[in-house]
């Protein structure tokens, strides 16, 4: 009981545990593909604008996943993100769109227009 008061307040406690685990794996690159996830990783808690901590975590264990792969066939970073490291990131976090709040405000324009028009009619 007191373990669902407390997560409310601070967020999932398995996440965390995801969060410690991932953090824990990506020191284990070499360093180059380090760097690269932490800079992808800094643009996606900015850019991403993914408040679901489960989403999140999803997003960084896929991308760490195809870092590590990346990392073991000694795939140039280049050779993952291409000549846009931008592109490649925003391309990436589209396929975790049901995390963004952004899509929740979207539904909620998407319902007042409706009512307002609705209203008219």
């Amino acid at each position: 009981m007191a373990a669902n008061w407390i997560e409310r307040i601070t967020g999932s406690f398995e996440d965390k545990k995801r969060w410690r685990r991932y953090k824990a794996r990506k020191e284990q690159f070499p360093p180059s593909y380090r760097t690269a996830i932490d800079g992808l990783e800094r643009y996606f808690m900015y850019a991403g604008s993914i408040v679901k901590g489960d989403v999140l975590m999803q997003m960084l264990e896929d991308l760490a996943d195809l870092i590590e792969r990346a990392a073991v066939d000694g795939t140039p970073i280049r050779d993952i993100v291409g000549e846009d490291p931008v592109e490649f990131a925003d391309t990436f976090i589209r396929n975790y769109s049901d995390g963004q709040w952004i899509n929740k405000e979207r539904k909620r324009l998407t319902d007042t227009i409706n009512q307002a028009a609705d209203d008219d009619a």
